[in-house]
This record gives structure tokens, sequence and C-alpha cells, in this order.
């Protein structure tokens, strides 16, 4: 069974849509108006194994806020869609992730219950045209609408570019081992509950 979503949201601020196969090769189609930001998206898709489209117009004339945190909700919308009743997952996915001076660890749950505990200590305010603070709400948006509890520290870093690119590939590779299909638990579901 394929494991997409083809999703809009519509708001006064932004129209976001979004495209995924969780089963993909990481292919990518991007344009959110925030190249760096972009690029951390790519990122997900790349090292994630996920078909990602991503098509945001936003009030980028105020700030990136709004297209930012929207598009984290509506990925994790699509997530919550296209990985469905959770049967055969393997549910938990970690990885750290190094890019030069900088290392990042993320750890996922698919747990149906959103939460999420992000430590990372930017080093600057600003990537190009990207707020960093809005790395934290892009991560927000997403567990809270894919229904994810999800673990984010940058344990070392001295160039915000890094911290943020290592957090974003760390993530990829913990959602993607999240995502995977266990074929030694096909067709249930993973939790003592029955459940996700």
């Amino acid at each position: 069974m394929a494991r997409t979503a083809d999703l809009r949201r519509d708001t006064k601020e932004t129209q976001i849509r979004v495209c995924i196969d969780l089963d993909g090769t990481g292919q990518a189609q991007l344009a959110t108006g925030i190249g760096f930001f972009d690029h951390m998206l790519d990122q997900i898709a790349r090292h994630g194994l996920i078909d990602l489209i991503v098509e945001a117009q936003g009030d980028l004339h105020i700030d990136g806020h709004h297209t930012v945190e929207d598009v984290g909700i509506t990925l994790g919308m699509a997530v919550a869609q296209a990985v469905g009743d959770k049967r055969g997952l393997t549910r938990y996915g970690h990885a750290y992730v190094p890019l030069d001076e900088a290392l990042s660890r993320v750890v996922i749950d698919f747990s149906g219950r959103p939460g999420l505990h992000m430590r990372v200590p930017f080093t600057s305010g600003r990537i190009g045209e990207f707020d960093t603070q809005l790395a934290y709400e892009f991560f927000q948006g997403f567990s809270n609408h894919a229904g994810v509890t999800l673990h984010i520290d940058n344990l070392h870093g001295s160039n915000a570019h890094h911290q943020c690119e290592t957090v974003f590939k760390a993530f990829a590779r913990a959602l993607r081992m999240a995502l995977a299909i266990d074929p030694r638990s096909a067709g249930t579901i993973p939790s003592t509950k029955g459940s996700l």
C-alpha cells in the first residue's frame, strides 16, 4: 500500500501544499521563498529518502515565521496521513549527524503523543534570510500534527549553518529509521496498548 499524501493548508497568512511519498528516493521540489529553509527541507528529503514537494506562499513581507511554522504543520499532517494506522512501523528512530565542528542528535517516537524537547544553542540569530528561532517553530508544528515525540539536541557547534544543518540531517535519518517497516512485526501495531 502506497504511503503517500498530498495536502493543502490555506490560511490568511499562508497557502501551503505538501506532497510526500514516505518510500521515495529523496527527490525534492521546494519553493518556500526562503532559500536556506528550502536547503533544510532538501536535507529531510535526501537523507530521509522521502520524495517531497513543498509549495508555499506566505507573508514574507512581514517575516518568515508563518511560512516556516505552517510548512511544519502541513508536513506533520501529511506524514500522519501517509503513515496511516502505523501497522508494521519501526516506530522509534534516532541519529547522530556531524558536520565539521557541529554534532546533533535527534530521537523520534511515533507515539501519537506530540512533544518536543529542543536544545540548540544557535551561535547566530540568522542564517541568510532564515531566523534561527524558526527551527523550533518548524519542529513544534511538525511534532504537534504528526503526533510524534521529538528530542533534538545540538551537542557541539560554533557555526550556526552547521548547527542547523546537522539538526535537519539527523531529523531526516531518525525519521527514516522510525518510518521503516519492520518485517518481523508486519501487520501489527508497535505498542502493547494495541494502538498509537
